[in-house]
């Protein structure tokens, strides 16, 4: 199974990214933010409360993201991948992570991290505030607030998946395909093998 985490601050193009990956490779796209704003719509408790700390730009509790991914996995157990969308944004959670998928008998293949400046991100997220409707992508203290909790927790969840030799950063600001190419060489090198996949290496080789 190929599972992949798409990293970087609010901005960096992840979302982009994330739908030409799935379409790809055929993985099941797990955003935290899609899963947390769907229950906002439904106006359920959860929702609510999550609703008052995204708007602040706050991180919502660990246990709650850990139970809608658990249930996530569940419910697609015949999934090729997933990319992780948002999450792990600490090192408690990219350990949580971790056991969960060992659960599932699986574990993160490697993470992709795409790095742009503070000044480019505030400037996408007002332009994208434009059309989103979210509150926390029009206010200009609330999206550097943003930055700056990834910055100072998020980006340490990079040393720890580094120790596993998994990190993988690329310069987030260029044309969309260009940076989707270099995306796919690092998977294709942690991508599972599969018999597939084999025999054609091996009729490559002969080749």
């Amino acid at each position: 199974m190929l599972n992949i985490v798409l990293f970087g601050p609010p901005g960096a193009g992840k979302g982009t990214q994330s739908q030409k990956l799935i379409a790809r490779y055929n993985l099941v796209h797990l955003s935290t933010g899609d899963l947390l704003r769907a229950q906002i719509t439904q106006g359920t408790e959860l929702g609510l409360r999550a609703k008052r700390l995204m708007d602040e730009g706050l991180l919502v509790p660990d246990e709650v993201v850990i139970g809608m991914i658990d249930s996530a996995l569940q419910a697609n157990k015949q999934a090729a991948g997933f990319i992780f969308d948002g999450f792990p944004r600490t090192v408690p959670q990219a350990q949580s992570l971790d056991e969960l998928l060992a659960q599932h008998n699986t574990n993160v293949s490697c993470m992709v991290a795409l790095e742009v400046a503070e000044e480019e991100l505030v400037k996408r997220l007002l332009e994208r505030g434009k059309t989103s409707g979210r509150p926390d992508d029009q206010n200009e203290e609330k999206i550097r607030k943003r930055v700056t909790v990834y910055n100072t927790e998020t980006a340490q969840v990079a040393g720890y998946y580094a120790q596993q030799n998994k990190f993988h950063a690329l310069n987030g600001i260029g044309a969309i395909e260009d940076i989707f190419g270099q995306i796919c060489r690092i998977i294709d090198q942690h991508q599972p093998a599969t018999p597939e996949s084999s025999r054609q290496a091996t009729d490559e080789v002969k080749a």
